[in-house]
């Protein structure tokens, strides 16, 4: 599946089918000998990735809230979220806008210590889902989450995140993250067709991860990240703010 095969509107699939859609910290530049061994070592035809371009993001929380709409995820839950970090000292102030979800890591610590097996990571595509039906909402994968992108959700009772909106990608539309930004700051394919803008994007910009000292190997690549953290000794004694606009307020 190309970028242009998910690039469908809602609109644009009625038309060509008739279907109705279901209701969507420090950085390392990733080297690209690092990047063809990754994806060399995925033994599967489709492998979904996501970037995110900050330099286009604008901070309009249109993602968020479109996921809000997409899953009718609880208040004071997030799927999907946009950091704002601000840092440096006037007049030498900057902010950007960092967005996060759930980063479908080739080697997800939340699949390793779940014990009823119900988060794993799908073979067909490599995104990380979890069944509902298994999951006992013990929290270990929530604990064992770098990103802080799980949280139980109240009505199920069960782990949530974000699966890039398989119910979406299947049917041939992007995510409704990728579908509503203003500023197409982020762009979702298969990592492994050569072709594809992803990969394009992977292959020729200087992208980062987030956290990639957890050896997670994340799958949502960042193109001009700002990666400041407060609690980063590398920053001891200079201005850095980092709003969450989540319920949990301190970034983890």
């Amino acid at each position: 599946m190309t970028q242009a095969d998910v690039d469908l509107s809602r609109r644009e699939l009625l038309k060509k089918g008739g279907l109705g859609v279901a209701a969507a910290t420090a950085a390392a530049t990733v080297p690209s000998a690092a990047k063809a061994a990754a994806r060399a070592a995925v033994d599967r035809p489709v492998h979904y990735a996501m970037v995110i371009d900050t330099r286009r993001c604008i901070g309009c929380h249109a993602c968020s809230v479109a996921c809000k709409a997409e899953f009718e995820v609880p208040i004071g839950m997030t799927r999907s979220w946009v950091e704002y970090v601000e840092k440096g000292e006037y007049p030498h102030v900057t902010r950007h806008f960092l967005p996060r979800l759930c980063n479908q890591c080739s080697e997800p610590q939340c699949v390793t210590v779940c014990p009823t097996g119900a988060t794993y990571k799908r073979k067909e595509d490599g995104i990380v889902v979890v069944d509902a039906d298994i999951c006992i909402g013990c929290k270990y994968c929530i604990q064992a989450c770098p990103y802080d992108a799980r949280f139980i959700n109240p009505r199920t009772g069960t782990a949530d995140k974000c699966d890039f909106c398989l119910h979406r990608i299947q049917k041939g539309i992007a995510p409704a993250c990728v579908n509503t930004c203003q500023g197409k700051a982020r762009i979702f394919g298969n990592m492994l067709d050569p072709e594809s803008e992803v990969a394009k994007l992977i292959e020729t910009e200087a992208v980062t991860v987030l956290r990639p000292e957890m050896g997670t190997k994340p799958n949502v690549y960042y193109i001009a990240a700002d990666h400041a953290d407060p609690q980063d000794t590398r920053y001891e004694g200079q201005y850095i703010r980092v709003d969450t606009h989540r319920k949990a307020k301190e970034r983890r």
